[in-house]
Parts: structure tokens; C-alpha cells; sequence
């Protein structure tokens, strides 16, 4: 089974860190190393039980065909920026001709600053289906993800239909302590890198945080998460 490359390697947790010795010194640490197939059980079990549905994968091509089956034809989509996503060679695929209404390529396609923060806001929080990625995972079923506008963390609480969460099982953690000790360590550290790379900026910031506990009561099938037996992401 094959799925399309990753074109930006600069971004990926090996290029920021061998490019930016800001971030050097993560290379090789605990969090960007895949999780024990018990820790993906639990972690698997604990969303499960707390509502969320859950496919475990092996593969990045796995992932990349696991997701494209969950969109049904027709809908709209759109991304928050995700490393992971780009790994499983998603972005590439979204950026040509698909059964989708791929929402982010219209947003991008507005070159007007005001203009394009207004689609933002108008369409890209209620989208379908709104795909991302999330800082940690807990072993107890709870996802942790943060952002600096707030559009991310806006459309997965609420905004779109329906949520895809992919993750490589490197982002499980024990915990909520560990979850935020991912995300503002490690996560956060590796996001400022690639916006001095994509921005020219010189950091990033955690402005929004959000620790999604379970499932909706009144939308149970809201949120689907894609587990990936690989490190992806940051």
C-alpha cells in the first residue's frame, strides 16, 4: 500500500532538529520515540471508554487510507497545520483533485490578510470534518492539544462536524502533568522552529490550550482518533 511523499522534510521533528540548535538537544528524547504496544492498549482502551472511536494502524499508508475512508464524498474539509498530517502524505493529496471541498485551499487562495482571517473564522471552524493532530494523548483516554490563534482548538471543541484526530503513538503519555509537560517542553519548542523556518518569526506560542476529557453527550460520533504504530509529529 503506498500513500504520497512528504515534500516538507525541513519541518519534520529529524529536520528541525538537525537544522535549528535551538531544538537540537530533543533529538533522541522520550517523547519522539514510539509507545510500547501497552501503552497504545490503554491509551486505546481510556478514549474508548470515554467515548471517543478509535482505529489503531500500523503505517503511515495505513493511516493515509484509514483517513480517506472516514471523509465521506462530498464533504468539506478543512486542516489545522499538522506535521503528522503532512508525514502521512495527506497535505500532498489534498492539494490536487479530491471527492472533497477542501476548504483550507480556498482560505490559502485569499491573499488579503483581513480577508483570509475572515474565511478563517467563517469557514474553517465549521467545516465537515476538521482534521488535526494533538500534543499528547493520555493513557486514560484524554487528548491535549494547544494553539496560537485559537482557530484550532475552536474548530475540535466545537466549530465542525465531525473530528480526525491522527497521531503517531509517541505523543501517549502517562497523564495530564505529562501531557503538559509534552506539549510546553517539547511540542511547543519544536512548533517555534518551524515557524522561524515557515514565518520567519521567532517562536511560536501556546495562546489557547484545551484538554478534551470525552466524547460529546449529544454527538458521540463527533470525534474519530487514528492511533499510528510510528513517531510522527511533534
Amino acid at each position: 500500500m503506498s500513500h504520497p511523499e512528504n515534500t516538507n522534510l525541513a519541518e519534520t521533528f529529524a529536520g528541525l532538529t538537525k537544522s535549528d540548535p535551538k531544538v537540537s538537544h530533543l533529538a533522541g528524547n522520550h517523547f519522539s520515540k514510539p509507545a510500547s504496544a501497552e501503552r497504545v492498549n490503554a491509551a486505546k482502551a481510556g478514549l474508548e471508554k470515554n467515548g471517543f472511536k478509535v482505529h489503531v494502524v500500523n503505517t503511515r499508508a495505513d493511516a493515509f487510507e484509514t483517513l480517506k475512508s472516514l471523509i465521506p464524498a462530498g464533504a468539506s474539509i478543512n486542516n489545522a497545520h499538522s506535521t503528522t498530517l503532512e508525514e502521512i502524505g495527506f497535505i500532498s493529496y489534498i492539494k490536487g483533485q479530491t471527492p472533497w471541498d477542501n476548504v483550507h485551499g480556498t482560505i490559502l487562495a485569499e491573499k488579503d490578510a483581513g480577508k483570509q482571517a475572515e474565511l478563517r473564522r467563517k469557514l474553517g471552524s465549521t467545516v465537515d470534518y476538521y482534521l488535526t493532530s494533538v500534543a499528547a494523548i493520555t493513557e486514560d483516554g484524554k487528548l491535549v492539544h494547544g494553539d496560537l490563534s485559537g482557530s484550532k482548538v475552536e474548530g475540535v471543541a466545537f466549530g465542525a462536524g465531525k473530528i480526525i484526530v491522527v497521531a503517531g503513538s509517541n505523543k501517549i503519555v502517562k497523564d495530564e502533568t505529562e501531557a503538559f509537560k509534552r506539549l510546553h517542553e517539547h511540542a511547543w519548542a519544536l512548533e517555534s522552529a518551524r515557524v522561524r523556518i515557515a514565518y520567519g518569526l521567532p517562536a511560536s506560542a501556546v495562546t489557547n490550550m484545551s484538554v478534551i476529557n470525552q466524547a460529546n453527550p449529544f454527538n458521540k460520533d463527533r470525534l474519530h482518533v487514528v492511533i499510528v504504530n510510528d513517531a510522527l509529529g511533534y
